[in-house]
């Protein structure tokens, strides 16, 4: 799906300043790729003709960053592999797509499932928003090495690369519900904080 087939969307100030130029390109091409997404997962749903463990999850997650690398690609950015998976990085800010959920729900209740890896820990404790003040800060002679290590940026996304968030709930029924972007906090017990968040318009599911 081109960008250039994606309907104009008006970005907000904060879009602006993480996408620069790109940002009213960023913002229209999310829900047509995520659009697009659904119909290749829905697809493989379809062809595997099974009621439990469908393929739908599994290929709209990688169709899902697939499709988003080729936004960054067309505009003429940057895709970054990070163990294995390609990462769209647009004007320093790179796009982390999660189905946070197979039914609509309420974006603060979003939670990363428990066998979480450590890559995606580590990729919003190094390149997410820095934690809200708390009251209890990690003191630096009791900080673990594993703790250490999670702030470690990824040199190969580029140390100084900011995550942005795209959240999202699909089924392979009904599509896509509802997508969210902005910047989160993941917090211990897998939940997230946002100090900014915007709801982005659905796209239409592309035919054929």
């Amino acid at each position: 799906m081109s960008v250039s087939g994606a309907r104009a969307v008006e970005p907000s100030g904060w879009a602006v300043e993480r996408f620069g130029r790109h940002a009213a390109a960023v913002a229209a091409a999310v829900p047509v790729q995520l659009a697009a997404a659904h119909a290749k997962a829905h697809a493989a749903h379809l062809a595997a003709g099974l009621k439990k463990r469908s393929p739908y999850g599994v290929t709209l997650a990688g169709a899902v960053r697939e499709n988003l690398a080729e936004t960054a690609r067309e505009l003429g950015e940057s895709v970054r592999d990070v163990r294995g998976y390609e990462y769209a990085v647009i004007n320093d800010h790179a796009l982390f797509p999660f189905r946070y959920a197979d039914k609509p729900k309420p974006l603060d209740r979003a939670r990363l499932p428990a066998n979480v890896s450590p890559t995606r820990r580590r990729l919003f404790q190094a390149h997410g928003p820095q934690p809200p003040d708390t009251l209890f800060e990690v003191d630096g002679g009791l900080a673990t090495e594993e703790y250490l290590g999670l702030r470690e940026a990824f040199e190969e996304l580029g140390a100084s690369t900011r995550l942005v968030c795209v959240f999202f709930t699909a089924d392979a029924e009904n599509g896509i519900h509802v997508i969210h972007w902005g910047e989160a906090h993941l917090e211990p017990d897998r939940t997230f904080t946002w100090p900014h968040r915007e709801r982005l318009p659905l796209a239409p599911v592309p035919l054929g």
